[in-house]
């Protein structure tokens, strides 16, 4: 590793040695070739001889639940990940979001970058890693609420480019170091905080404007932690909007970034929200996209994200077209009652 990653590998790999490591990790190829002084402890061979227990995977600090190897995810996606929850320690800086059999593990990485201006820029890397990485390169999405959606599929498309050069290799951390480096060449321009104005005036792109979906659910059977799950989806990506429900319709109603969008999306798909009719955890496998569009100047914007429930279809009608969105409802709602 290069020396001008010194200063930033040797406050990381503290915090990681320090807060992580201690608690018996599985030992990572990825964290020894960074710091092979401070790699994590073998286990302790059990008394009376025999063969070590092996060590548990890190709970998720990079955090959500367990990870274990299986035949879905390979033992190098898990060492990686058990590298970067040490790496990037701090309180919500390495989140696993979502896994899964079949399409993998999904994360998101927060760091903070300096730009031309050296202003600190905030930027959110969501990584989902396939169960055959890292023959197989990630799918990444950038974030930022301080960068244009122009500027942040910029970045995107360069640690793709990156990530070519790393396949059959894990890749993220060096991508992340990578990105920290060569930020301010990519966005060419000072960053500006976007707010609402600039977000919606006039002259604001399609990519750079909030975006508004409309799901239908066909069925929640653990309501209560479903509900639970949504909202705190919405409120880490900042989405305002709404839950309801009115008898068997359940809709679900979100505007935000396009990215955050996307993500939820990717969450929705892939994460066990429900119970099947055994009782037993399972992906969401009966949602419906009815809409996925850019908001327009007609439609109200919601201040928040509320669950509600009609008793009436009048009631979810009048929901509907307070918020600007007669002809959403018109177009959308009718047909899932026959």
């Amino acid at each position: 590793m290069g020396g001008h990653h010194t200063n930033y590998l040797s406050k990381a790999l503290l915090c990681a040695c320090g807060r992580q490591l201690a608690r018996g990790w599985p030992r990572s190829r990825t964290l020894a070739r960074l710091c092979p002084s401070h790699g994590p402890p073998r286990p302790p061979k059990p008394r009376g001889g025999g063969r070590p227990r092996r060590a548990t995977a890190p709970s998720r600090s990079c955090r959500r639940g367990p990870l274990r190897a299986g035949a879905a995810t390979s033992e190098q996606a898990l060492e990686e990940l058990s590298a970067l929850a040490a790496i990037y320690c701090e309180p919500g800086a390495c989140e696993v979001l979502a896994t899964s059999e079949t399409d993998g593990v999904t994360f998101r990485i927060q760091i903070s970058v300096k730009e031309l201006l050296d202003a600190d820029i905030l930027l959110k890397l969501l990584f989902r890693l396939p169960v055959n990485y890292p023959s197989t390169l990630p799918e990444i999405s950038v974030s930022s609420d301080q960068l244009t959606r122009a500027q942040c599929m910029d970045i995107k498309d360069k640690l793709l480019e990156q990530a070519k050069k790393h396949l059959s290799e894990p890749m993220v951390h060096e991508l992340v170091l990578w990105i920290q480096q060569h930020l301010k060449y990519i966005i060419k321009q000072p960053a500006t905080v976007c707010n609402e104005k600039t977000t919606l005036s006039k002259g604001a792109s399609t990519e750079d404007a909030v975006w508004m979906l409309l799901l239908h659910l066909d069925h929640m059977r653990a309501k209560a932690k479903y509900v639970r799950t949504v909202e705190k989806w919405a409120s880490d990506l900042k989405l305002t909007g709404r839950l309801m429900f009115m008898g068997k319709i359940i809709l679900i109603l979100l505007q935000g970034d396009k990215s955050n969008i996307k993500e939820y999306l990717i969450l929705q798909k892939t994460s066990k929200v429900d119970v099947d009719s055994s009782g037993k955890k399972c992906k969401e496998k009966m949602i419906s996209v009815l809409c996925e569009t850019k908001v327009q100047s007609q439609h109200k914007r919601f201040q928040m994200f509320e669950v509600k429930e009609y008793s009436t279809l009048d009631e979810l009608q009048k929901e509907f077209e307070t918020a600007g969105l007669a002809n959403l409802f018109s177009e959308f709602v009718p047909p899932l009652l026959k």
